[in-house]
């Protein structure tokens, strides 16, 4: 298995992870420019519990998510994860590296106490709905979305 190691993305990280974003599909062909990026990371930054991270092999960042610990006063204050805009190089998928993050995101939620860890996934991206469902995530409810 190809060795992965996740971290919290810096400013300079911003380019690799626009070019995952875009590369993935998962921007919708709507990327920031590098200006914007940096704009709108310095305001992810001052999130409590919201972070970008991404995923480094062999020196190249290969992979991206988003990872949202909240904090809530419903179930007693346990706190909840959320997993956004997970993305792998299309020429990196197949390796690992999409497993290695959600592992990460899960640990992270444990040592957090959260009590769920939740992502939603396109309707048609049958592909990631294996994926999620190899890692023991079970499909819950339903998920809606109004858009703006």
């Amino acid at each position: 298995m190809t060795q992965v190691e996740i971290r919290d993305a810096s400013e300079d990280d911003l380019p690799a992870v626009l070019r995952i974003l875009a590369e993935s599909g998962i921007d919708g062909g709507e990327s920031f420019t590098q200006e914007e990026a940096r704009e709108h990371f310095a305001r992810i930054r001052r999130r409590p519990g919201f972070r970008l991270l991404v995923a480094e092999v062999d020196g190249e960042i290969a992979g991206t998510y988003v990872l949202q610990i909240m904090e809530k006063l419903g179930k007693r204050g346990t706190p909840a994860g959320v997993v956004e805009d997970v993305a792998v190089l299309p020429s990196r998928q197949g390796q690992g590296i999409g497993r290695a993050m959600m592992e990460h995101a899960q640990d992270a939620c444990r040592r957090a106490g959260c009590y769920k860890l939740a992502l939603s996934s396109n309707l048609r991206r049958e592909d990631a709905h294996r994926f999620y469902d190899s890692l023991g995530f079970e499909r819950h409810g339903f998920s809606f979305v109004t858009r703006f």
